[in-house]
């Protein structure tokens, strides 16, 4: 494409690939919403902004995910800055949030710890909706790390405590009421890793060993050393693994053990309440 309308270039781009991630890709580079497009149909674009097009039209035909190339993504009801050091954040995700949120009081302290934070979707978001609340958000990745504090700078949220860690590894002994986290979960060996998105995401948040259950098992065995009695995990995972974390809930003395279905009606969160005795 040498020159044209936004129209045109939308219609171009059109033929490739699909046109919400075309207009996406256009308002990026215009720094203009979607009513500008509708509303402005014939203005010109640039030489520049051709140029700048047609080289991110080319990189999502190639695969690259629309996210990473606008460089954003909306989650929930805010909108959080990514990069490749981190997931793109998904909806089914907001299923974790709004599980926590429910057990979250709104006007009362409580502490909360989420593990795996990536770009901080989750922590910042439970944050600005509970702002009596205290979080901590932990990440091995420093890359993700600095994408997390970024995030929580940018939408001005400072309960938060982001650091880097092993899990459970670089916390004191201090107990939480509520432990969140979006684990690796995904089998080394799953062919979908290969395909899509997945492809361009970091492997050290998709997959795990043990059948993609090594992260969620050493999360649920860890967890009561740091929550108060009676506090509460809760966990996303894969789309068959509601019975084994059910079991593993169990197994490490929790009660209260629900699991909860995404909107396509696929059990996604999992999660429980320390036993009072422990």
């Amino acid at each position: 494409m040498q020159s044209g309308t936004i129209t045109q270039a939308l219609t171009w781009a059109s033929r490739d690939i699909d046109r919400i991630d075309a207009q996406l890709l256009l308002q990026q580079i215009l720094n203009r919403d979607y009513a500008f497009l509708l509303t402005h149909p014939d203005q010109m674009l640039t030489p520049q902004q051709i140029e700048v097009f047609c080289q991110l039209v080319k990189q999502r035909i190639d695969g690259m995910p629309v996210a990473y190339l606008i460089g954003e993504r909306a989650f929930y009801d805010l909108t959080f800055k990514v990069t490749e050091a981190v997931l793109i954040p998904r909806p089914e995700t907001e299923l974790l949030v709004e599980l926590a949120l429910r057990l979250i009081p709104a006007d009362q302290p409580c502490k909360i710890l989420d593990l795996g934070t990536g770009s901080g979707v989750i922590a910042i978001t439970i944050a600005k909706h509970r702002p009596q609340s205290q979080l901590v958000a932990v990440d091995l990745s420093d890359t993700a790390i600095a994408v997390a504090r970024w995030n929580a700078k940018n939408l001005q949220v400072n309960n938060i405590h982001i650091m880097v860690g092993d899990w459970f590894g670089e916390l004191s002994e201090e107990k939480f009421d509520l432990i969140v986290s979006n684990p690796p979960y995904v089998a080394a060996d799953d062919p979908h890793l290969q395909q899509d998105d997945l492809r361009f995401e970091p492997k050290i948040a998709l997959s795990a060993s043990d059948n993609g259950l090594a992260c969620i098992s050493h999360i649920i065995s860890t967890a009561p050393k740091y929550l108060v009695k009676s506090g509460w995990l809760l966990l996303e995972h894969g789309y068959n693994q509601a019975g084994e974390c059910k079991r593993l809930l169990e197994d490490t003395d929790f009660s209260n053990i629900c699991s909860y279905p995404d909107l396509a009606g696929i059990m996604r969160v999992s999660g429980g309440q320390l036993n009072a005795s422990m």
